[in-house]
């Protein structure tokens, strides 16, 4: 498998760099809301194994997984100020603090998962990690987070007309906001722990996520329709204070981007099974997902969002090169 040979060969150059830095225990901490075995949480433990292994324990990560250290908008906080180390999160929580971060998550930005992965994974992804810097967030990786869709307990999805008046969580992000307004719902921001309780209660009438995040939060068994509009696919992005980092030897710094690049296919591969298995489980329990959607009159509605958030000639033409971008 090429992983596996690249990462023979990756251990070896960090296994040299590591053998020159001075003998200093460190554990970083690292924070996810989402539970243990999700594919972002065993993404960010292979690569303490990793740093483990080329350290021989020197170097490690303390995963605190299922929302231990708070919702995204609290650790990325923390993680600001160098009380958390790692932060794992989706983009949409940084769109206040990072404005660059905001056009990955623009609705419909991306044609596909692929083209997600050209765009973040080449020279645009990079700019818009360089640009976290100067908000005290050194990024490290870009994490799938697969296609987010539409889902409601009232009644079937199929145009913005029936999206008209429903009340449906979004992320604390002005531009997820911005989107339902758009649309025509009542845009309800609400951290995600919240979400079941408020879907079955009543507090709200839908809310949208992906796949897995659909099914692992039990969101599926109190909100039957699910709709594939796929209107964002928006990576996630994991992070690491600027405090820590610049405390680290230039030597570890190389061992965490390399440990980070190296997580990612793997949490792809976990990610690929792991929407597998929840769209199964899901369907097994008779939910109505609606598959065929005409995606253009999401689109057309999505105008003002666009003018809103891509609101200087930079930000304007990092749209026009993701959207260039084959």
């Amino acid at each position: 498998m090429k992983t596996r040979k690249f990462l023979g060969t990756a251990a070896g150059v960090a296994l040299g760099i590591a053998s020159a830095l001075p003998a200093q225990a460190l554990t970083l901490r690292a924070a996810d809301t989402h539970s243990e075995g999700y594919p972002t949480v065993a993404a960010v433990e292979y690569m303490g194994k990793l740093l483990g292994d080329w350290t021989n324990g020197r170097l490690t990560i303390q995963m605190f997984a299922g929302r231990q250290l708070g919702e995204e908008k609290d650790t990325i906080e923390q993680t600001i100020v160098g009380a958390i180390d790692l932060d794992r999160v989706n983009l949409a929580p940084l769109n206040n603090i990072v404005p660059e971060t905001a056009i990955p998550a623009l609705p419909f930005m991306f044609r596909s998962i692929e083209h997600m992965h050209r765009v973040m994974d080449g020279e645009i992804g990079q700019q818009i990690m360089k640009a976290m810097e100067k908000h005290g967030l050194v990024g490290l990786a870009y994490y799938d987070s697969g296609a987010r869709s539409f889902y409601n307990s009232k009644h079937p999805i199929h145009s913005p007309v029936d999206m008209k008046g429903l009340k449906i969580r979004v992320q604390n992000s002005d531009l997820f906001v911005s989107m339902m307004t758009a649309l025509g719902a009542n845009a309800t921001p609400m951290e995600f722990g919240q979400v079941y309780e408020a879907l079955k209660t009543g507090v709200i009438d839908g809310a949208e996520n992906n796949w897995p995040s659909y099914e692992s939060t039990r969101h599926y068994e109190v909100a039957k329709y699910y709709t594939l509009d796929q209107h964002s696919m928006s990576p996630e992005v994991l992070v690491m204070s600027k405090k820590r980092w610049e405390k680290l030897s230039a030597g570890d710094q190389a061992l965490l981007k390399k440990a980070a690049a190296l997580s990612v296919p793997v949490m792809r591969d976990l990610w690929n099974k792991r929407v597998q298995s929840s769209r199964k489980k899901v369907l097994a329990n008779g939910n109505q997902v609606i598959e065929k959607v005409d995606k253009q009159p999401f689109i057309d509605a999505m105008k003002p969002v666009y003018a809103k958030f891509a609101n200087t000639a930079a930000l304007k033409d990092l749209v026009k090169r993701i959207q260039a971008q084959k």
